[in-house]
């Protein structure tokens, strides 16, 4: 997703919208990517911010052959949900 923006110098992907920024703060380890914190500011919560992040860190990971390991219980829950098998 184009709108994902790898912020590798505070290891965490952003997504901003307007002037607010979703964010899932990351670590990587070989082909693991750890997803330890998901993030969205209030004005953003039930907008689909965080599960548009979510689209956005699959695809990354997907296109860097990397696996997924959900740290953060709404990143646990939002694979679950979507039958992601990382």
């Amino acid at each position: 997703m184009s709108d994902i923006i790898d912020n590798a110098a505070d290891s965490r992907f952003e997504l901003r919208i307007d002037d607010q920024v979703a964010y899932a703060d990351y670590r990587r380890q070989g082909q693991d990517l750890y997803i330890d914190y998901v993030f969205a500011p209030p004005p953003l919560r039930g907008t689909g911010a965080a599960d548009r992040l979510m689209r956005g860190i699959v695809a990354v990971a997907g296109a860097q052959h990397l696996k997924i390991v959900p740290i953060c219980g709404y990143a646990v829950v939002w694979l679950k949900r979507h039958s992601l098998k990382n």
